[in-house]
């Protein structure tokens, strides 16, 4: 499991872990736009809701709405910015939106991180 990069990282509150799951399960049977907005209720319960950006990028990029993908990507790479997934999936991103040097440069930093190093120390 990667590190936390906050100090005060308690976990979120039952309230979003339940909209969040229900989310979740939304996503595993193929209701993206349900999904997509349990995490986007998520994201503006908790801001600092790393899992939630995350999800919420990547649900986005699979329905075609690269723009605001794009943006959940970078606040999961701005809340942890050595987590390997939150980059891998901003990579992705970017290559979908034909932004191949973005790509590049958070894949770079997908591959620093899959070998021990740190993007932020």
């Amino acid at each position: 499991m990667p590190e936390s990069d906050s100090s005060t990282d308690t976990g979120p509150s039952p309230e979003i872990q339940e909209i969040f799951d229900d989310a979740n399960g939304d996503l595993a049977v193929g209701d993206l736009v349900a999904a997509i907005e349990k995490y986007r209720r998520c994201v503006a319960l908790d801001p600092g809701f790393f899992d939630g950006w995350h999800a919420l990028g990547m649900a986005l990029m699979k329905t075609d709405q690269l723009k605001e993908a794009i943006g959940a990507g970078l606040m999961a790479t701005t809340l942890k910015p050595n987590d390997l997934l939150a980059w891998t999936g901003l990579s992705q991103m970017y290559v979908k939106n034909g932004q191949i040097a973005e790509a590049e440069d958070a894949k770079g930093n997908a591959r620093i991180l899959s070998l021990g190093g740190r993007v932020v120390k």
